[in-house]
């Protein structure tokens, strides 16, 4: 089992930045991979930034240039610096972890969301 810890959301005006974190703990093996997701009230969960080893991050259209999804491997917490928020930035925000062994089925863990609420 991986248990999550996620923080770092809150309110912002619009133009500041934020960032979240999301520690790791437990049953982390060799092979990971994370992403954050969020949620806004009455839309889909949608990707926002991912990162696997040995791969480039990955971003969502929009938050490409104003988002970056980083990791410190010995503190197991993957980070996401958000700057030049916008009020659609505005959502729940799920941290991702996927991890295993090599030549096995991943295991699948959710942070407990944090949120962040941009203002105009």
């Amino acid at each position: 089992q991986v248990q999550l810890a996620e923080s770092g959301g809150g309110f912002v005006q619009a133009g500041g930045s934020l960032r979240l974190s999301c520690a790791a703990s437990g049953s982390i093996f060799s092979i990971n991979a994370m992403g954050w997701y969020r949620q806004a009230p009455g839309k889909q969960r949608e990707l926002v930034a991912a990162m696997s080893s040995g791969e480039n991050p990955s971003y969502a259209d929009s938050v490409k240039g104003r988002f970056t999804i980083t990791r410190d491997n010995a503190k197991n917490t993957v980070y996401l610096q958000m700057n030049t928020l916008t009020p659609e930035d505005t959502a729940v925000y799920y941290c991702k972890w996927e991890t295993r062994r090599p030549g096995t089925i991943k295991s699948v863990y959710w942070g407990q969301g944090t949120q962040v609420t941009v203002s105009s």
